[in-house]
């Protein structure tokens, strides 16, 4: 769905409060991740000048043993990747060599999940949440693989409609991203409805990972560049062919977040294959003009979804550089 504000749930308080908690800790462990490499450097260097310097006919230790990375002994540009200081790419190089696909495949994270009463708002509130707080974990950690700035989305997860800077709700999308707010927004009932009365949680986590990526890509700058070409398109056609991408790109990175976390879930065979039907349930339809595409054919939205789950990789999600046919 694309990129809309609302009253805040009544677990926003609480879930704030870890937030918060979290960037403190990330703040501290960076923080003491740079006093260790400044304590190994004035270390090696009280050394050198202890053995004069200058010595030629004696090693320098620190040419004698393999790279201070594959030590697991922090050198500079690990800590610069830690601390985030690389650039948030722009332009075309976001879309196709994004730091994003490189960094690796995504931690698995613990993610238990609560049992969920879809019929129930409070149960679908609880178990958004905690959906959400393992989003926000797994995608913060991967951005610092990746040396960039990471900053998690809000959400709004609504019972009452509203109006975002984006969009009102009810929408006729079952749940949205807005990217002027930077917020999630999913109705507690509203989305049950849409879904037909859904009882399988794995549906809910895919529609709100699905979301979430949108959120991904707009902070790896590649919704920026996606939205300015996107805009450049005369006609309904073309612009279809950019939105699918990013349709795709997202249940690409919704199943690998899905497929990282499904030991502690836990997840089964038979929810990939909920995962599977929904994608396919949501997918553009055989009849569909080129016109009304935006989300993909079934087999391709199929396939991406079980590209992500399988490869649990950013870098298996790069829908730009596929061809027409993958992403049609």
């Amino acid at each position: 769905m694309h990129a809309g504000f609302g009253e805040p749930s009544r677990a926003e308080a609480v879930r704030r409060a870890r937030r918060s908690d979290r960037r403190v800790f990330a703040l501290v462990t960076a923080l003491l991740v740079a006093l260790l490499a400044l304590t190994l450097l004035s270390w090696t260097t009280v050394a050198d000048e202890g053995t004069g310097g200058a010595s030629q006919g004696m090693e320098d230790p620190a040419d004698s043993g393999p790279p201070a990375d594959e030590t697991n002994v922090p050198g500079s540009d690990a800590v610069s990747e830690r601390l985030g200081t690389q650039d948030t790419p722009t332009g075309r190089t976001a879309l196709v060599a994004n730091p994003l696909y490189e960094s690796g495949r995504l931690s698995p994270l613990p993610c238990p999940i609560p049992e969920l009463d879809s019929q129930d708002p409070a149960s679908m509130e609880e178990f958004l949440h905690t959906i959400a707080d393992c989003l926000d974990q797994t995608w913060e950690a991967q951005f610092a693989k990746a040396g960039l700035e990471y900053e998690a989305p809000d959400r709004v997860f609504w019972e009452e409609p509203g109006v975002s800077p984006c969009r009102p709700y009810p929408s006729p999308a079952g749940a949205f991203y807005c990217r002027a707010s930077e917020s999630i927004y999913i109705g507690l009932t509203d989305v049950v409805e849409k879904w037909n009365g859904a009882t399988q949680s794995v549906i809910y986590a895919s529609l709100l990972a699905h979301e979430y990526a949108h959120h991904v890509q707009g902070e790896s700058g590649l919704l920026d560049y996606y939205h300015e070409q996107r805009q450049l398109e005369t006609d309904d056609a073309d612009r279809n062919s950019w939105t699918r991408r990013s349709e795709l790109q997202a249940n690409c990175m919704a199943g690998a977040f899905l497929g990282s976390v499904r030991v502690s879930y836990p997840l089964t065979d038979a929810d990939l294959d909920t995962l599977l039907t929904d994608a396919a349930a949501t997918a553009d339809r055989p009849e569909e003009t080129a016109e009304e595409r935006t989300h993909g054919s079934i087999d391709n939205s199929v396939s991406w979804t079980e590209q992500g789950w399988e490869g649990q990789d950013p870098g298996a999600c790069n829908t730009w550089e596929a061809s027409e046919d993958e992403v049609y």
